[in-house]
């Protein structure tokens, strides 16, 4: 009955995913050539970076805080290096100097402020976890003091 389910689902997840492939390789094929041939090259562009700079560079790190940080701090500081990365990836847009056609309302807010503000709650949140679990993991004296009778 378990694995009867399991495949169903995992049959509705593949037909899902060929439908969206199929819906997304419908919609860029409508594109000029010279559209495509930029997509193309964004595409590639992006896998070469990721894989040449960044994989490499977040597996040296990883590797490097493994040895050099206590084994609680591990996880704590890859959810936060993870969440640095998304934060700024998705806060490229608005942080990138470029021409709003004199329209001043197209970025209304301070972004660099709001990033900011984002970074710390999570470094913060971090410390904290770090802090929390490097205690927990401690091995603990007893403070127990034991009163000898003598007679």
């Amino acid at each position: 009955m378990y694995r009867v389910a399991l495949w169903s689902i995992r049959a509705i997840l593949a037909a899902g995913g060929v439908w969206c492939a199929y819906y997304g390789i419908s919609m860029i094929l409508k594109y000029r050539p010279a559209d495509l041939l930029s997509v193309v090259m964004w595409f590639a562009g992006g896998i070469l970076l990721h894989d040449g700079v960044f994989a490499p560079l977040c597996a040296a790190i990883g590797l490097g805080g493994r040895r050099l940080l206590p084994r609680a701090w591990w996880a704590p500081l890859a959810y936060g290096a993870t969440l640095t990365v998304v934060l700024v990836a998705l806060a490229i847009p608005v942080l990138v100097p470029h021409n709003t056609f004199g329209n001043s309302t197209v970025i209304d807010r301070n972004y660099p402020l709001g990033l900011g503000i984002a970074l710390a709650i999570v470094w913060i949140t971090v410390a904290l976890w770090s802090s929390a679990k490097y205690a927990a993991s401690r091995p603990r004296t007893s403070t127990r003091v034991r009163w000898r009778i003598t007679r």
